[in-house]
């Protein structure tokens, strides 16, 4: 096996070595021997990223590549925006811009390669061909790096090591400090994440509260239990489900008290079943809990990390690694025990090993930005998805250490993801597609194929509208609703986070209509300026608009229009009270397909959250919680449960921590 040495390691960590190919320049070997292969000078380019235009500028003189400035500074914090100094090494060092994508940023490596190869044919003055890149044929978890003991310069030691300070790791660090422990945190990132805003559980003291008031929304336990398998097929663990239903009520009220106990936050029940007067096939449950600031946390700009971080630094028993990089677990073979982890620094490149005397715990995501992974396993979702700069950072880092310790993998596998992403009249859905966030999408309004056709009843869960859309050509549909749509949103009577009015109980939502429709049809980045967001003035301009047959999508209109004045939906059976027409000018169009926030398959694990091999024993010293692990999701997410990922994370890795230091939760 290669011995990797610390700079070979962080390419690879981050990206994968780039490969030396150089651009194919028609004729300039002719070229060349007269003049030289360019005219000298310094040219520039841009194309599109993920989340902004890359523009690369490069120095040339008569016959080579002088220099190059790469500008990624729009794209994503730590994945596009970290690779322009590799990016451009692997230029200079090809000649060319016919090089490798960096592995978990292969959108802003794309924009990179056409950019530079756009200033190579202005100094050229002749065409230049890209290698067309194969994506998901390689080994996606290759072996564990051998990293020699001489490499290694630093040693630290702690009781329990919590590795990635996102939503499950900073509930495992805060648990594990406030019981007593010595607990090192490490963060590739230079800081940690926030975590999400809805947090779904249990019978939390909010929710019983809320039962004297409102007793639609209690849940029945076994009910929920049924239902999460029903999502899933029945590939669930029967037991870790039962273990978040009934851990969860905790977890909601710990935190809660946590956060009130500043002065800065308030928590509310997102107190929302949907109309009862229009029973569905898929129940919406009342699970979500949400934070919002006081005016006290307002003026003093709190977020979550910093009231987390000021939690842990008051118990006085945690230490942070942040931009260090998780390389491999270190096992004990004999004892056949996890002993800690193997990093690096990314700051000088040196390599640490630390040593975890309770245990690890695994918080280190799932695996959305890693190509070859999700081309491998979820094919499907990257011919649904496009690319936003919203959404997971993580690049199955964790997944694969634990694969390399032993660990078995999830059999099923899945993703979260919303129709809240808009591409352009002229796109189509896919992972090398750039879209823009659209959160109005999961409104459930009339909803097209691209030949003009309506395809199912629209008002299903956010997964089961984006999986009829996968029947449908180019897996791509498009919104449609007319000048009444406020008054119809409020009607649809939404849940969860798409809910864009107060909740029955009155907890604010996620977020307000103003601002949403604000943000698509003001200002010079709304979806209207920039051209996702159609709007006309007849349905037949909206068709021309839209780049779909005006004759078939008028038909579609005027048909769906019928059902609505009857009230009843002959032909998918949406619910009553959704059937909302499009029949007042002006008319509005969107192309829309999957934003995908992150993977929900892993590693299996036991309700300690112990990692588990693929014969059912656990490996003794490592934990796992969150995206990384598996056994509780497949096919889809159950979005009705709202805040139930986050919930599950966040009441695993609270579990997690008082198992390694107490011995039981």
């Amino acid at each position: 096996m290669k011995e990797l040495s610390r700079r070979d390691f962080l390419k690879g960590a981050l990206a994968g070595t780039a490969a030396a190919a150089l651009s194919t320049v028609t004729g300039a070997a002719a070229f060349a021997e007269e003049k030289g292969i360019y005219t000298p000078g310094t040219y520039s380019a841009s194309a599109k990223g993920i989340g902004s235009d890359v523009t690369v500028t490069m120095t040339f003189d008569a016959n080579s590549i002088t220099d190059v400035a790469i500008d990624v500074s729009g794209e994503t914090p730590g994945i596009g925006a970290a690779i322009g100094e590799q990016m451009q090494q692997a230029i200079l060092d090809a000649q060319g811009a016919d090089i490798d994508a960096v592995t978990g940023a292969s959108v802003t490596s794309d924009a990179i390669r056409q950019a530079a190869a756009a200033c190579i044919e202005q100094a050229s003055g002749q065409a230049v061909t890209l290698t067309e890149r194969t994506e998901g044929t390689a080994d996606w978890l290759g072996e564990a790096p051998e990293i020699a003991e001489s490499d290694i310069t630093e040693e630290l030691e702690t009781e329990v090591l919590v590795v990635g300070c996102g939503t499950g790791g900073w509930i495992a660090t805060m648990t594990a400090a406030e019981e007593g422990a010595k607990v090192l945190v490490v963060e590739k990132r230079d800081s940690p994440t926030n975590i999400r805003e809805d947090i779904g559980g249990i019978n939390s003291k909010l929710q019983l509260e809320a039962f004297k008031e409102y007793p639609q929304f209690e849940i029945d336990k076994m009910e929920a239990l049924h239902e999460i398998r029903r999502y899933a097929s029945g590939y669930v663990d029967y037991d870790l489900v039962k273990t978040w239903i009934d851990n969860s009520g905790e977890l909601v009220d710990w935190i809660t008290n946590l956060m009130e106990s500043t002065g800065d936050w308030y928590m509310e029940l997102e107190g929302g079943t949907g109309n009862p007067d229009y029973p569905e096939d898929t129940k919406a449950f009342a699970t979500g809990h949400s934070p919002h600031k006081t005016a006290q946390g307002t003026e003093k700009n709190v977020t979550t990390s910093s009231t987390f971080r000021d939690f842990c630094d008051a118990t006085g028993n945690v230490d942070w690694r942040f931009s260090t990089v998780l390389v491999k677990l270190d096992i004990d073979a004999a004892a056949g025990r996890v002993t800690g982890i193997i990093a690096q620094d990314l700051t000088d490149e040196h390599y640490i090993r630390i040593k975890a005397a309770k245990g690890v715990i695994m918080a280190t995501g799932g695996y959305a930005t890693n190509t070859d992974m999700m081309l491998a396993l979820q094919p499907q979702t990257m011919k649904m998805k496009a690319n936003v700069p919203i959404g997971s950072t993580d690049d199955g880092s964790g997944i694969k250490a634990m694969l390399w310790a032993g660990a078995q993998m999830d059999p099923c596998h899945a993703s979260m993801m919303f129709n809240r992403c808009s591409v352009l009249p002229t796109e189509t859905a896919g992972y090398k597609t750039n879209g823009k966030w659209y959160w109005f999408g999961e409104q459930p309004f009339l909803k097209v194929n691209l030949n003009g056709k309506r395809f199912c009843d629209e008002s299903g869960p956010y997964e089961f509208m984006l999986h009829s859309m996968y029947m449908q050509p180019y897996h791509t549909y498009c919104d449609i609703f007319d000048a009444n749509n406020k008054q119809y949103c409020e009607q649809f009577e939404e849940v969860g986070c798409c809910r864009l009015f107060l909740f029955d109980n009155g907890a604010q939502s996620n977020m307000p209509y103003d601002y949403v429709w604000g943000q698509m049809t003001e200002g010079e980045n709304s979806h209207l300026e920039l051209g996702y967001l159609q709007k006309a003035d007849t349905l037949e301009e909206l068709a021309e608009k839209l780049n779909i047959p005006a004759d078939e999508f008028v038909k579609t209109v005027e048909r769906y229009n019928e059902l609505c004045a009857k009230g009843e939906d002959e032909d998918y059976g949406k619910p009553a009270h959704r059937m909302t027409p499009v029949d007042t000018a002006p008319f509005y169009g969107i192309r829309t397909c999957a934003w995908h926030l992150t993977t929900l398959d892993g590693c299996r694990i036991n309700t300690s959250m112990q990692v588990l091999r693929e014969d059912g024993t656990a490996i003794e010293g490592l934990y796992a919680t969150g995206d990384c692990t598996g056994g509780f999701f497949a096919n889809n997410y159950p979005n009705l449960f709202t805040g139930l990922a986050c919930g599950r994370t966040m009441t695993f890795g609270r579990r997690a921590a008082k198992i390694i230091v107490n011995g039981e939760a």
